[in-house]
């Protein structure tokens, strides 16, 4: 590949939406150092800023629209404005109305050119039929996440049809990586040092069944589960059917996997299910919670719920409550419901005000909030394998980190008090939780954590 000369060769990423977009902008970033370029801390050093868009919500897509906006006022002088992703592929027509000055617009499965978009001295568009891009090992991809973790994209596009999404009709169908390559990508993640590894996809359970393949997650783990490095295996998202007894199986086999598992829920009561087009019930639901807390005492569980779905009565409403408060959950993103005019629900009758939706939020945070204060406490007096990641931001006094029950960006973290034995960034020492503090909790570090063989790294893990 050509090289570019040093001047004129600063890029300055902005990533917007999800963990799988993030993976994109990884992938252009590292065709775009390969070929030369070189990171700018600050936007306005930059000679191409490039924004990875979302389209999901109707707030994603305002959100883009003022980042973009933000850079084109924000540049310097003949810097170049390029926008890629989600909202160019689903509403390109608009979007390069908007902002004519934007120097080049990729679509979401266009990631590839992005060498093109830069170098190319006229502005256009690459926005093919291709909704979604999956990075196959042989192009560079520049991790951009904290060293000890990083993400794995296993999967993109959705063959569910929940009737309040649009993903299906943004992002595609379902296509699934091969296990081989899944298992290549994850075992160079270990080798350059990453500790924590977070498969993400829209549904992780759906792997494979793009192929007619059966029990194809299963499959894959026990191909990454082959290695004999140590690591934290997380999952993004897992719904509650997909749960299976073999997935069960390898938890209890193979601590390596974090005891957390995010299954989005949005809803308790049975008549909202079925108008959202969920494949579960509240039976389902509530069996595979009582499961999990049976068969994994230390598991953390986070889910996100909906307020506002139209038709929501009160009283179904007052059931989403009672179920936070009698099947207590230790993280759940709370999310008014947005309609979105391609969606089945946007269709429906009984849509509700916004004034109605926001205080359900609220109250139902409330007792979310409530309930976290109780969960949290059984923390107390443990001490937990934490990986510690840095000073905190509010304290040079103080450091943070995260064990297995946090996932990175979206759960609190641990505040660590005393930090005196920490001797690097990134590694792993036995903290004892003395207090907590809302999501997070606050302890002192008290040992390095030991090498441990293979599979036995207790509830750390």
């Amino acid at each position: 590949m050509k090289r570019i000369s040093k001047s004129g060769n600063k890029i300055h990423f902005t990533s917007l939406g999800c963990a799988r977009n993030l993976v994109d902008s990884e992938v252009m970033l590292g065709i775009l150092l390969k070929a030369g370029y070189e990171p700018a801390e600050h936007l306005e050093d930059a000679d191409f800023l490039i924004v990875n868009t979302c389209g999901f919500l109707a707030e994603s897509r305002k959100e883009s629209c003022d980042t973009i906006d933000a850079l084109l006022k924000e540049r310097k002088k003949d810097a170049k404005v390029i926008v890629a992703g989600c909202m160019v592929q689903k509403y390109g027509p608009e979007i390069r109305s908007r902002f004519p000055s934007v120097h080049y617009f990729l679509g979401s499965g266009d990631m590839e050119k992005i060498l093109d978009a830069v170098q190319t001295p006229d502005s256009g568009a690459a926005i093919t039929s291709a909704r979604s891009y999956l990075e196959w090992g042989e192009v560079p991809r520049q991790i951009s996440t904290p060293k000890n973790y990083a993400y794995l994209k296993i999967a993109e596009g959705c063959m569910k049809r929940c009737a309040f999404c649009i993903i299906p009709s943004i992002k595609g169908p379902l296509r699934s990586k091969t296990v081989d390559q899944v298992v290549k990508e994850f075992g160079a993640l270990l080798s350059q040092g990453v500790h924590e590894v977070i498969l993400i996809a829209q549904d992780l359970g759906d792997f494979g069944k793009d192929r007619k393949e059966k029990d194809g997650l299963a499959q894959l783990l026990r191909g990454m589960l082959a290695s004999d490095k140590k690591f934290w295996l997380r999952f993004l998202y897992l719904y509650p059917d997909e749960i299976t007894e073999d997935i069960m199986q390898l938890l209890e086999q193979d601590k390596r996997i974090c005891r957390y598992f995010d299954m989005p829920i949005q809803h308790i009561n049975d008549k909202i299910l079925k108008a959202m087009r969920r494949k579960t019930s509240k039976q389902q639901i509530l069996d595979t919670i009582t499961t999990l807390r049976s068969r994994f005492p230390d598991i953390v569980l986070r889910t996100s719920l909906m307020v506002g779905f139209p038709g929501e009565t009160e009283e179904q409403f007052q059931e989403l409550i009672d179920f936070v408060r009698d099947y207590p959950l230790d993280n759940v993103g709370i999310f008014k419901y947005s309609r979105e005019e391609e969606s089945h629900s946007a269709t429906l009758p009984g849509h509700i005000s916004e004034e109605v939706k926001q205080d359900r939020f609220a109250r139902l945070a409330a007792v979310q909030h409530e309930v976290v204060q109780q969960r949290q406490r059984r923390f107390i007096g443990q001490t937990l394998d934490v990986v510690v990641e840095g000073y905190h931001p509010d304290s040079p006094y103080l450091m943070r980190g995260r064990f297995y029950g946090q996932c990175p960006e979206i759960d609190g973290q641990v505040i660590i008090n005393d930090g005196r034995l920490v001797k690097s960034f990134g590694k792993l020492y036995q903290v004892e939780i003395t207090d907590i503090a809302g999501y997070d909790l606050i302890g002192q570090v008290i040992a390095p954590v030991k090498q441990k063989s293979r599979g036995l790294c207790l509830a750390s893990c």
